[in-house]
């Protein structure tokens, strides 16, 4: 909205110039949605609390340690929404295809996760949206954004009646990481749009098993969204006319690092959340935060092409869907349970590791994994 609507001014204020370059929007992206976040926080988890009075928010398949958490407000993912999404409209190039993918994919799964919250305290348990429902609503946002911004619309009108044809915006080639695009980059074809789909509500539903102890969710989330914003500015940024994705041998994304702004809002949003959730949490997430989350990491893997990267990048969430996968395919088919409780980081409380413990191991993973993923860009 600056960029709008007061960087055509600099010629009369000469400062405004400044809005021209990303990089600076992208820090003050940042700054914004953590002061909006710091500043809103105590208010707004006040608010919460008088609203779920009496509603425990406490999942009902957790260790029984964690009865004494009931009574802590959940839905704090709805400060980190009104946070990102006001430093992102204010600081964003808002003619950004790219950037209104990714806010309006983390909206349209953050209003999943709020029926699905709202409906554990209206109803008192801890059931919510059927997951079936769930799912179909995911895959409903997805389609709808993909559609709605990531394709050129078009009539075929050389038969007797007109077809409607879809040409679309997003690169359809499969990028590896570690892999020359010169040696392996094959074109999915129509195969793209499902695979998209399952990359961006698979994320969304590993960061929402994930969230289970107090800061493990949101931490990698703010590690995850540094990564993206160096991949994406990496991908988009050309300086003197030298392409850093050329130079690099990566996929060039014209406009990509005007999802720097996007992450910097997320980074943000997420740290000043972090101050009230970390243990013991003034607040929990809820579904409005982690499906919301989840979906917009989801989409940037598939914007910034870095589709399979991701799974390295967001390893912490693929271990524990993995882990709910095997346990019960597992219980399932042998009637054992291979982790004593799952997702995974229940199986370490189980084992007796203090839950400061596990949260900062899984941080410290979280780390390693972003490195990893940074240094794939190098390495092709």
């Amino acid at each position: 909205m600056f960029y709008q609507f007061l960087y055509p001014l600099w010629t009369k204020a000469g400062f405004l110039n400044v809005l021209r370059y990303p990089s600076f929007r992208i820090v003050a992206a940042g700054l914004t949605a953590m002061v909006i976040g710091l500043i809103l926080g105590p208010s707004f988890i006040e608010r919460m609390r008088r609203l779920q009075y009496g509603a425990s928010n406490v999942r009902e398949d957790t260790p029984d340690g964690h009865k004494k958490k009931a009574g802590t407000p959940s839905m704090g993912g709805g400060l980190i929404l009104l946070s990102l999404t006001a430093s992102t409209l204010l600081w964003g190039n808002l003619e950004s295809r790219l950037v209104w993918a990714a806010l309006l994919v983390t909206l349209g799964f953050g209003v999943i996760g709020f029926a699905d919250d709202w409906l554990k305290i209206s109803k008192r348990n801890s059931k919510g949206l059927a997951g079936r429902r769930k799912l179909l609503f995911q895959v409903l946002v997805v389609l709808a954004v993909y559609y709605g911004l990531l394709t050129d619309w078009h009539f075929h009108a050389d038969v007797r009646f007109p077809w409607l044809f879809v040409g679309s915006r997003v690169d359809t080639h499969l990028t590896l990481p570690f892999v020359p695009t010169r040696f392996f980059n094959p074109d999915l074809g129509w195969l793209y749009l499902p695979f998209m789909v399952f990359v961006v509500v698979a994320t969304s539903n590993a960061v929402n098993l994930t969230d289970g102890l107090d800061g493990l969710a949101i931490f990698p989330t703010i590690i995850s969204a540094m990564t993206f914003l160096a991949l994406s500015y990496v991908a988009g940024s050309t300086i003197a006319g030298f392409s850093l994705a050329e130079y690099l041998r990566i996929v060039s994304i014209p406009g990509a690092e005007e999802l720097g702004v996007y992450c910097a809002a997320v980074f943000g949003a997420g740290v000043a959340f972090l101050w009230f959730n970390t243990y013991p949490a003034q607040v929990f997430m809820g579904d409005v935060g982690s499906l919301a989350l989840g979906g917009g990491l989801g989409m940037l893997a598939v914007l910034t092409k870095n589709e399979v990267a991701s799974a390295i990048l967001h390893g912490v969430f693929l271990a524990e869907t993995v882990s709910v996968i095997i346990q019960v395919t597992s219980f399932k088919y042998t009637g054992r349970r291979v982790f004593r409780m799952a997702p995974v980081h229940h199986h370490f409380e189980l084992k007796g590791w203090a839950e400061p413990k596990i949260i900062v191991r899984f941080w410290i993973v979280s780390v390693m994994l972003s490195l990893v993923a940074l240094m794939s860009i190098k390495l092709r």
